[in-house]
C-alpha cells in the first residue's frame, strides 16, 4: 500500500492498516512531526480504545483497553539509549503476545522487533499531505 493522504483521510487509512495487519505488530517509521502519534490515535479509535491516547515518550509504553477488553500497547522508543533498556522492561513479553503493539521509533530496538510485523513509513510531502507506505 502506498498512499498520499490528508487528516480527513485518517479514518479510512486506519481501517486499511488494521485490515492489513494480521499479526497486530505495527512499526511506525518517520521523522519527528510526521504524524505517527496522530495516526496511532486513529488506529486506536478504530480498535475501540476508550482511554486517552498519548505518546509514551517518557514511560516507553502506554497500555490501553478496548471496548472488548482487549489490550493495545503503544511504544515510543525515541529516548531509549540502548536495547538493554527495552529488554529490562520485558519487551519480549509485549511483542510476542497476541495483543496489538504500535511501535514508534522501532529503529532504536531493531534487533528486538518481531519478525511478523508491518512496517509503516510516513513522510511529509511539500503540498502538506502525508505519504504512507505499508510494507
Amino acid at each position: 500500500m502506498n498512499k498520499n493522504y490528508s487528516l480527513e483521510d485518517l479514518p479510512e487509512i486506519a481501517k486499511q492498516i488494521i485490515a492489513n495487519s494480521l499479526h497486530k505488530k505495527l512499526l511506525f517509521y518517520g521523522e519527528m512531526g510526521v504524524g505517527k502519534t496522530t495516526l496511532i490515535k486513529e488506529i486506536c479509535t478504530h480498535l475501540g480504545v476508550t482511554d486517552t491516547i498519548s505518546s509514551p515518550t517518557f514511560s516507553l509504553v502506554n497500555e490501553y483497553e478496548t471496548l472488548n477488553n482487549e489490550r493495545v500497547f503503544h511504544f515510543d522508543f525515541y529516548r531509549i539509549t540502548n536495547e538493554e533498556e527495552a529488554l529490562d522492561m520485558g519487551i519480549e513479553d509485549y511483542f510476542y503476545s497476541t495483543n496489538w503493539c504500535l511501535i514508534e521509533w522501532p529503529e532504536n530496538v531493531e534487533n528486538l522487533l518481531p519478525l511478523e510485523s508491518v512496517e509503516i513509513h510516513l513522510k511529509v510531502l511539500k503540498n502538506g499531505l502525508r505519504n504512507l507506505q505499508l510494507k
